[in-house]
């Protein structure tokens, strides 16, 4: 397979990792939008939210339970979660990913 965060996941790619579980996998994200931005990642690929099954309801629960254990563990309190689904979204790696963005005032629209 020829993604990015599968390689990741292997070893084949180094990153800063930050959490790893049986079944997901965070790092920080080497163009952070905020001083803390971390990518979750479920090691099983699925290519986007879209792409998902009824199978998977759990593994993409655990995709939050997994940031919240992450934002405990790092003392952050205040943060913003984001799922992108598509190019047209910001989706650029195309394997489910959910980032914490934290460490800073959040403004709405993202920006």
């Amino acid at each position: 397979m020829d993604c990015l965060f599968c390689k990741i996941i292997s070893g084949d790619v180094p990153c800063e990792k930050v959490y790893e579980d049986e079944n997901y996998f965070a790092f920080n994200d080497i163009n952070p939008q905020a001083p803390f931005h971390i990518l979750v990642i479920p090691k099983k690929h699925i290519d986007k939210i879209s792409k998902m099954n009824k199978n998977d309801n759990e593994l993409v629960g655990g995709l939050f339970l997994a940031a919240s254990k992450i934002c405990r563990d790092k003392s952050l309190s205040d943060y913003r979660l984001v799922i992108n689904n598509g190019a047209g979204a910001g989706q650029t790696v195309f394997h489910i990913h959910l980032h914490i963005m934290g460490g800073r005032d959040m403004s709405w629209p993202p920006g």
